[in-house]
Order: C-alpha cells, then sequence, then structure tokens
C-alpha cells in the first residue's frame, strides 16, 4: 500500500543563504532551519560577549485591527494590554478556558485599534485558527502577516553598536519592549523592536520577505557587526541561550497541559483586569490554594547532562517530577535544566537528583534565571 508522502518543509527567504554559508540544517516545526553554523558554542558566546544574528523568520506574526481591537486582545491574551503605550511591547500568552497555555506571545501595540501579535513557529496555523474563532464577537478582524516579513534578531551587548549603523533611529530612545518605524538598510517603515530571546540586549527588525531584499539586509548585518566579531547564529544557541535566561519554550516549559502558575509566570498574568479566557480556570486554582508543582531551576552538581524528558528523583529515588529542558551552559560553565517537582519540593538550595541512562545523578535547585546580563554602567 502507498504511503503519501511527508509533507516538504517550509522555508524562510534566507534559506538558500543558510545553505550557501554551511549551516548545519535541521526540521523545526515543519521548518528547514540553521541549527548551527560555526558551532553552538562559538554562536552562543559571540552573543554573550559581542552580537549574533538570527533568523527567526519563521516565527508568526498575527496582526488585529479594528474598533474593538483592545477588547479582542484582552479577552485572549493574560497580561493588561490596556496599560500598553503607543510603541510598546509585553510578553504575555493565550489560554484554553481550562487556564492552560495555546501559545506565549509578545504584543506590540501599534494605536489603540491595532496591535501585531508575535507567536511561535511550530504554532502558527493553530494559534491563528485559535485566535480568529475567538475574536469573532469582536469588531476587528485578525490578519496572518506571517509571510510577509523577513525577522532578523540582532542580540547581544554590541547589537546597538551593530544597528546603529544602518538605521536613521536613535536606537538609545528605543528601551526595552519598545519600537519605532524607521529606515534601517535603506528600507523606510522598518519595525525595529528593542526585544529578543536570548536574555541579552537586542533587536528585531522586520524587512520584506523578498530573496534579494532578505539576503541583502542579512549580508549588510555580518558586515555591520564584524568589528565586534558578529557570527550568524543557529537555532541550538538561540535555545542555551534562553536556557540560561530561563525563558519558557512552547512543548517543553509551557503547554496545553500546564498553566501560568505553574509555569512560574504568574508576574504576567494580570486576573484584575478582567474576565479573558481562563481567567475562571485560574481563579479556581487560587482559591485552591494554587499549583501542586512547580518550575524550578536545577544546577547538576554531578557528571551527567540533564536531558529533556529525564526523570528528577528525590533522596528516596522516587520520581517525583520530568525535565522540560536541559543543556551544558556555555557561557555559566556548568550543566543546567529546568523541571516541573511538587510545590513542597521547589525549594532553593533542595537536592534531587535526575535520572541519567538509568543512573541517579545529584543536583539542586537554584534561583533562575540562571544568568542575568551585566547591568550598564555610566
Amino acid at each position: 500500500m502507498a504511503t503519501s508522502a511527508p509533507p516538504a518543509l517550509r522555508r524562510t527567504a534566507l534559506n538558500a543563504m543558510h545553505h550557501r554559508m554551511g549551516a548545519k540544517m535541521v526540521d523545526f516545526g515543519g521548518w528547514d532551519m540553521p541549527v548551527e553554523y560555526s558551532g553552538l558554542i562559538a554562536e552562543h558566546m559571540a552573543v554573550r560577549t559581542g552580537v549574533g544574528v538570527f533568523d527567526v523568520s519563521h516565527m508568526g506574526d498575527i496582526q488585529l485591527r479594528g474598533p474593538e481591537a483592545l477588547a479582542a486582545v484582552q479577552h485572549i491574551t493574560i497580561n493588561d494590554v490596556s496599560k500598553l503605550q503607543l510603541g510598546q511591547a509585553h510578553y504575555s500568552a493565550m489560554l484554553y478556558p481550562q487556564g492552560t497555555f495555546v501559545d506565549d506571545v509578545i504584543v506590540h501595540k501599534f494605536s489603540d485599534n491595532d496591535y501585531l501579535i508575535v507567536i511561535n513557529a511550530g504554532t502558527r496555523e493553530k494559534d491563528y485558527n485559535w485566535v480568529k474563532s475567538n475574536v469573532q464577537r469582536f469588531h476587528c478582524h485578525a490578519s496572518d502577516y506571517s509571510d510577509f516579513y523577513t525577522q532578523l534578531a540582532i542580540q547581544g551587548p554590541k547589537a546597538a553598536e551593530t544597528l546603529a549603523k544602518l538605521t536613521n533611529l536613535d536606537l538609545s530612545t528605543i528601551k526595552g519592549y519598545w519600537f519605532k518605524w524607521g529606515t534601517a538598510c535603506g528600507l523606510s517603515n522598518t519595525l525595529v523592536a528593542r526585544t529578543g530571546y536570548t536574555g541579552e540586549d537586542g533587536f528585531e527588525i522586520y524587512v520584506p520577505s523578498d530573496v534579494v531584499t532578505s539576503e541583502r539586509v542579512w549580508n549588510e548585518v555580518l558586515e555591520a557587526g564584524k568589528e565586534f566579531g558578529i557570527l550568524p547564529c543557529g537555532l541550538g544557541a538561540r535555545n542555551t541561550l534562553r536556557l540560561e535566561s530561563a525563558m519558557s519554550l512552547y512543548g517543553h516549559e509551557i503547554s496545553e497541559t500546564i498553566n501560568p502558575f505553574e509555569a512560574h509566570l504568574e508576574r504576567f498574568l494580570k486576573l484584575d483586569k478582567g474576565n479573558f479566557l481562563g481567567s475562571d480556570a485560574l481563579k479556581k486554582v487560587q482559591a485552591e490554594g494554587g499549583p501542586k508543582r512547580k518550575l524550578v531551576g536545577l544546577e547538576v552538581i554531578e557528571r551527567g547532562i540533564a536531558r529533556d524528558g529525564y526523570p528528577v528523583l528525590n533522596a528516596s529515588g522516587e520520581k517525583i517530577g520530568v525535565v522540560t529542558s536541559g543543556s551544558p551552559a556555555p557561557f555559566l560553565k556548568k550543566n543546567i535544566a529546568l523541571a516541573y517537582v511538587p510545590v513542597e519540593l521547589a525549594f532553593i538550595d533542595n537536592e534531587v537528583a535526575v535520572e541519567i541512562r538509568g543512573n541517579p545523578v545529584k543536583a539542586k535547585i537554584v534561583p533562575t534565571p540562571f544568568y542575568r546580563r551585566p547591568k550598564k554602567t555610566a
């Protein structure tokens, strides 16, 4: 019996460039994406100490426009959108009625009637369909602009100096989680946002997604950052950077079985803003004494690397939880992980174990994020 061929991998406008540069490519959520170029550790360290550039065009972009766009975004996200000023963005999430994650998102306010929601790559179709179905009763329109933009993330302590060579914007006037429109790489009306997923200072720029424009901008960014040792970076470094910074990844720290209290994201949860999707379920969790499990940071004390899905054990060797993300931390030079454990065991310095290839390996619970970027001195 003939079997149907697997669907073709999707490609960003920079796909041919990645191949020409010799990137190691992988299937990431149905996309043909670079996992590394010169090597994960080198790319990770470039972002921590200088600057790196990522192709993040696989991310999704949903725009909500109309007289009731604010009410619609308030209804489908957990943070308080009414507090956003023009040109400001914030981290948020969309929840199912049972209070668990559809996805985590970044919401940008273009105007009182116009919002951009940036969503994850592997959940694009699911998220867009979910948004459309849940804003139908509001006077606004949801549009999927994901394929219209090439999105580049320029990240690291030298990101601002790199991008400053390519734009007419005064980047010092753009604070973290704010954005402006300006000229970048000769392209007018370019969105420049001081956001990212690495724990470092950095910017994300949105340019037209045709191949010629995208490749020109990519090359101009690499040229501008050359004096700072810029490296093109893949998904491998993106993952280790976000893990050192304890940033959640959909399908790992957050999913349709996890709620924001469990995921240690309650600081973004505004239950006092009025009802929204999932709020009733979360109020019930509060009323019943809070979550039963909690996301914690682990540092592996003995020799061994905690990987995603490995069991977490108590002193008696009983399974009490599971690792959601784990890896060596290139900058910190430690083996770290994020894991879910029962709330009563989720205290700092509590010793647990991670079962690695059948053997218990000692670990301890440590504060997160594991890494914080140094504060700028005057």
